[in-house]
């Protein structure tokens, strides 16, 4: 029995799925906690999480997955800068970069989408540009790290800001009709550069899930299948050692923060060509690239860890909007998201009690040897 239980709790321990389980239950719980302290009623906070994850009934009796479909527009985002994070830090790098490359991403569609008349694919190439201009501004950042020794922290946290500004700057004065109506948007979107809106009536969710799903796949793909990801990861590991074995530490620098940067370029694309429909003169931060980094640690930068965790923060999204009519205070769901984070930076304190048990455990087999 002993041996079991020391059996289980080992694989607890080395187990990151299990962990980031317990982390989120663990969240949930203490959310609750909340509610029961402040007098409300979490069942309505239940509910809520609920109708985002599977939809709910309408008065006629009908049901309605328009909470999903929201859901799953959220999660779009959130995996893509999640994927943006994650790649990084795989090689051992830090991007807090994700929303720059967001914003660039989101101007480079809005740019092509402005600039060429509608054409029948022109999602396709707006898209793209989205992606080449998140690879061109983490490419940025990559570049001062590797000949520079500039730290990516510090980087792309400058970069982040200065992406901020050059939107309204581009919107308001370079392309035409930057300002309409005096507001804080601009004209519509050729309509052939529009993601469709599909599956889910009523809802904002569109093409650009498929979109998300190959990156994913594109992600593990490259990160766990080739060479390049093998020398990715061998970066990350050990620097020194992998410049013994022959690869070029400031070449995979400077790619994978250009691909980094490309994952939150085509975030920030779907966001303005699937949701939205005509781009907005950015004033502040969005968050989804921030959002992003919370989402990789959960997911432990694995592809499906990112994917399952992006879908987790989509879920809390939707659930903000939703808890209102329950009468929940929304800023719970901020409270839960942040617990979450903090617990999941414990797993360094795991690995901690995982080497020391270890330890102990070759101390103890000499001890029975002698």
């Amino acid at each position: 029995m002993k041996n079991k239980k020391k059996n289980f709790i080992d694989w607890y321990l080395n187990s990151v799925a299990a962990s980031s389980v317990s982390v989120v239950i663990l969240g949930i719980l203490i959310g609750i906690i909340m509610l029961l302290v402040i007098g409300k009623n979490p069942s309505n906070m239940l509910k809520a999480l609920v109708q985002s994850t599977i939809g709910k009934m309408t008065k006629e009796g009908t049901w309605s997955f328009r909470n999903l479909g929201e859901t799953l527009t959220f999660t779009i985002p959130f995996v893509l800068c999640g994927l943006s994070m994650g790649f990084s830090s795989r090689v051992g790098l830090f991007n807090i970069g994700a929303e720059g490359q967001y914003m660039i991403g989101m101007l480079f569609a809005h740019s092509f989408s402005v600039l060429v008349p509608s054409f029948t694919g022109q999602w396709i190439f707006s898209c793209i540009f989205g992606i080449l201009g998140g690879a061109f501004w983490g490419a940025i950042a990559g570049f001062l790290k590797a000949k520079f020794k500039v730290s990516e922290v510090v980087s792309t946290i400058m970069l982040n800001y200065i992406a901020l500004y050059i939107y309204p700057l581009v919107c308001l004065y370079l392309l035409p009709e930057g300002a309409y109506n005096k507001t804080f948007r601009t004209r519509d979107l050729a309509q052939g550069s529009l993601l469709r809106k599909f599956l889910i009536p009523n809802s904002s969710l569109n093409t650009g899930i498929f979109l998300m799903l190959i990156a994913v796949f594109l992600y593990y793909f490259i990160m766990e299948k080739t060479a390049l990801g093998f020398s990715f990861r061998a970066t990350g590991l050990n620097r020194k050692a992998s410049k013994c074995s022959g690869i070029n530490e400031n070449k995979a620098i400077i790619l994978s923060m250009a691909v980094s940067g490309a994952f939150a370029g085509l975030a920030g694309a779907c966001v303005l060509l699937g949701s939205i429909g005509y781009s907005r003169i950015l004033t502040r931060q969005e968050n989804y690239g921030f959002t992003g980094i919370a989402v990789a640690l959960v997911g432990n930068s694995k592809a499906l860890g990112i994917l399952l965790a992006g879908l987790l923060f989509g879920i809390f999204k939707q659930t903000y909007s939703t808890m209102q009519y329950f009468g929940i205070p929304k800023e719970v769901i901020i409270v839960i998201q942040g617990i979450i984070v903090v617990l999941i930076a414990f797993r360094s304190g795991f690995k901690i009690l995982i080497d020391k048990r270890a330890k102990k455990r070759a101390q103890e087999g000499e001890e029975n040897n002698d």
